[in-house]
């Protein structure tokens, strides 16, 4: 039965195999509200793996939490048979409703760091356990605004926990395949190895959190360049060695880190715990874009001479202004700072120009 305490308060959405509402404690202890999957008979089995999993993660704060210490069988309006799963609830929504407030649904690049920092601790504390989520999006990453007190003020921030283990596995586990349900996930957030042979690695769950961070950049789901809705299509262009669409105004750093998580074969994606020490998670960084270089007629080197010369150049143009800056008169040109370039050096710079 649900607990007498527990009030209904409204709708939340859909999980993977069961609906998500929101309950209010009549007589509050430590928190007020509590969100509550629940699921029908069929499901009973999905939900208690997941509650069994989640039972694991207790305190590691990067993970959802479960209340109570079992799932709660009740009969709903129509006298059929459903089980519960108690949660703690996420004020700010899913990540996905909480970027739709954006403009563009874009984040700001600090706040990606942080949250990609985040779902990194998160995803190093269930690969830890030898799980693999196997459906890392951002409708799967809740948002939970805090109150922190910095530097003698409060401050607002949010923090991100990752939810739905309805489909986690544990790392290398092919016992779930079946020919007519050839992977797990959502497909376009899935690797190529899962997509295309039903893998479950550590390597999913990384390249998934590649797809994450390119949405919050652009607020536009992976592959939404080619509008993959077919998986065949996508199977095929996974198999070409082909991965999302990386803009090109992305800082330097965020880009190396999503092709990273892009890496075709799976150990090249590293882990969670390597990630984290990436140069894209180190502090602020300043958004540094690379020049635009067309990889098809000029190399590294044709790229290092070019801007070598750019470099030459601008010197040049600060050595003119010098020389035609008036110097005193009375200040011998031996203790003078700035002596005047050769006749041959300005011949140089001349004949580049």
């Amino acid at each position: 039965m649900v607990p007498p305490e527990l009030e209904f308060e409204e709708y939340l959405g859909k999980g993977s195999y069961g609906s998500v509402s929101l309950f209010k404690y009549s007589k509050p202890l430590t928190t007020p509200y509590t969100a509550v999957k629940t699921c029908d008979y069929e499901n009973a089995e999905s939900l208690d793996n997941e509650f069994q999993i989640l039972s694991q993660f207790k305190g590691c704060s990067r993970i959802v939490q479960c209340y109570e210490n079992r799932v709660i069988p009740n009969l709903d309006g129509d006298g059929n048979i459903e089980y519960m799963m108690l949660m703690e609830y996420a004020a700010g929504g899913s990540l996905e409703t909480f970027m739709n407030r954006f403009q563009d649904k874009k984040l700001p690049d600090p706040m990606i760091r942080e949250f990609t920092r985040m779902l990194l601790e998160g995803l190093a504390t269930i690969h830890g356990h030898g799980y693999v989520h196997c459906d890392l999006k951002p409708e799967n990453i809740l948002v939970f605004p805090r109150r922190v007190y910095k530097n003698g003020a409060w401050k607002s921030s949010n923090e991100l926990k990752i939810s739905d283990f309805g489909l986690s596995k544990r790392d290398g586990d092919s016992d779930w395949w079946e020919p007519d349900r050839p992977f797990l996930g959502t497909p376009i957030y899935m690797s190529p190895e899962s997509v295309s042979h039903g893998e479950t690695g550590k390597g999913l769950d990384l390249w998934s959190l590649g797809c994450v961070v390119l949405k919050m950049y652009t607020g536009k789901s992976p592959w939404s360049h080619k509008n993959y809705d077919d998986l065949e299509d996508l199977k095929k262009c996974i198999e070409k060695c082909y991965a999302p669409l990386i803009p090109n105004d992305l800082p330097c750093d965020a880009k190396n880190f999503i092709m990273t998580c892009f890496a075709f074969e799976p150990d090249e994606r590293k882990d969670a715990l390597t990630l984290l020490r990436h140069s894209f998670l180190r502090g602020d960084v300043k958004k540094i874009t690379e020049p635009p270089v067309n990889v098809k007629t000029e190399n590294l080197r044709e790229i290092a001479s070019k801007l070598q010369i750019t470099s030459i150049l601008e010197r040049a143009e600060e050595l003119k202004i010098i020389k035609e800056q008036p110097r005193p008169s009375l200040v011998p040109v031996k203790h003078c700072h700035l002596a005047e370039p050769s006749q041959n050096f300005w011949f140089f710079i001349r004949s580049s120009l």
